[in-house]
């Protein structure tokens, strides 16, 4: 088994270096054209034109939106539309105990995922210290605050946003956008963190989530390509990939949002270690990406989904950014890889999405999802959907770029794209030259028994 592994490995990278040496370019006939560097191809296969407007839409420290070569348009956004998705009816909010890791800490998925949801990212040392530090941000007193009661002077709304972007680029952004709030992304009901949902009714654990602001700020990190690259998508470091980004994007919000407070206007941080609301549609309404066939994530242009976000909601006076297309739901229809690699088979394989709390999505089964994560004994976690998408881009090079150019633009071309990740091997493949981190195999069994409740502890002052 493990000599017929390494022999796959070696082959994925030989097919690698054969479309480095550029030949599998003139055997396809599609790419052979695109002879720019990447930044080149980037700017020239994008429909956005980002002269127009560029005070207000984009940003003085990145003035040049790297969309990784694809083709990028503008998306309706209105009634009927967020983005590319398609609004069928009235979208409910959504209760913060009914999402995968709350019900699988109320019981509600199995015996199994009530014994894993507890230690399933701290049971590999690194995530667990990343975690750990994630808290440190999280209260109340961090993420929200009252504004000054003063209010300086600001710029128009279009020059404050650009100010907006670039703030969150200096803190270390990798991508940042501006959408109108939809109501429907807050929770109906926030758990309470001080409360225990394992050995309390859910009615004693929420309470209701009155705050409406017009605007968010959604700031994104990636993952780490190289990290990605040496990983199963389901072993140790796949919880630390996401907490990493869950973390950094925490403390972006977190100052922005106190940045803005101090100026006299009302901002609150959402982040993973306290939210309150739903991000993917935050990502659409702020020009960040499409939904994609793992149901509830959205993806970037360039990124794919090796991503986590944070959101500032706020009424500072701002410029949302328009939503994008940039061919994912048809790219998503015609692939169908993260379904077919998913250990859980919570993905599902239907060719179209269907209607789902008032909106059309491909609708995964969060719960086999959340068991599988939660109750991984080869690892911590898992992120394989993200390990394998074909979207994900794979190096910066004119090769990759080209094609994602190639799979934005429409069925057909996302067939061609699928066809070539599956030729060279991309998904199967672990550079063992990226493998940096260390694993602990006995460390990633499920405990026997949930742990006790912690005793009540004093209000912090």
């Amino acid at each position: 088994m493990v000599e017929k592994i390494e022999q796959k490995q070696k082959l994925g990278m030989n097919r690698r270096n054969f479309l480095k040496a550029g030949m599998a370019a003139t055997a396809m006939g599609v790419i052979g054209a695109i002879k720019a560097p990447a930044k080149v191809a980037n700017a020239a296969t994008s429909n956005v034109n980002y002269s127009a407007g560029a005070k207000g839409q984009w940003s003085k420290l990145h003035p040049e939106h790297n969309y990784g070569g694809a083709s990028v348009r503008f998306a309706e956004n209105n009634d009927q539309w967020l983005g590319t998705s398609k609004l069928v009816g009235t979208v409910k909010n959504t209760n913060e105990a009914d999402m995968g890791f709350n019900l699988a800490r109320r019981g509600l998925i199995s015996d199994r995922a009530h014994r894993g949801v507890f230690n399933f990212v701290p049971k590999h040392p690194q995530g667990g210290a990343i975690s750990a530090t994630l808290g440190l941000v999280a209260s109340e007193a961090a993420v929200d605050g009252k504004p000054a009661p003063e209010k300086l002077p600001i710029p128009d709304p279009e020059q404050m946003s650009q100010h907006i972007r670039d703030l969150a680029y200096f803190l270390r952004a990798d991508e940042v956008g501006i959408g109108q709030m939809p109501s429907y992304a807050y929770y109906s009901h926030k758990v309470n963190p001080t409360k225990n949902l394992t050995y309390q009714p859910v009615e004693e654990c929420v309470y209701p989530v009155t705050q409406r602001y017009p605007y968010v700020i959604v700031v994104m990190v990636d993952q780490h390509l190289e990290t990605m690259l040496g990983s199963t998508g389901y072993d140790g470091v796949s919880a630390s990939q996401s907490m990493r980004s869950y973390h950094a994007t925490a403390n972006i919000a977190v100052i922005i949002a106190k940045y803005i407070r101090s100026l006299g206007y009302n901002a609150r941080a959402n982040h993973a270690g306290n939210y309150m609301a739903v991000m993917p549609p935050l990502i659409l309404a702020a020009g960040l990406g499409e939904l994609t066939r793992t149901g509830d994530c959205a993806a970037h242009p360039r990124l794919g989904f090796r991503l986590k976000v944070a959101a500032v909601t706020t009424d500072l006076p701002l410029l949302p950014n328009k939503p994008i297309d940039f061919g994912m739901l048809d790219f998503c229809r015609v692939c169908g890889k993260c379904a077919a690699e998913c250990p859980s088979k919570a993905i599902t394989h239907d060719k179209d999405p269907i209607e789902y709390n008032g909106y059309l999505r491909w609708n995964s089964d969060m719960k086999k999802c959340t068991e599988f994560r939660v109750s991984n004994e080869e690892g911590s976690s898992c992120g394989r959907c993200m390990k394998v998408c074909p979207w994900n881009s794979k190096e910066d090079s004119w090769f990759h770029e080209a094609g994602m150019w190639i799979g934005s633009r429409g069925q057909a071309n996302s067939k061609l794209l699928k066809s070539i990740d599956d030729m060279f091997g991309y998904g199967t493949e672990q550079i063992e030259k990226y493998k940096w981190w260390l694993e602990w195999p006995e460390l990633y069994k499920i405990p026997a028994s949930i742990p006790a409740p912690a005793p009540t502890a004093p209000p912090a002052h």
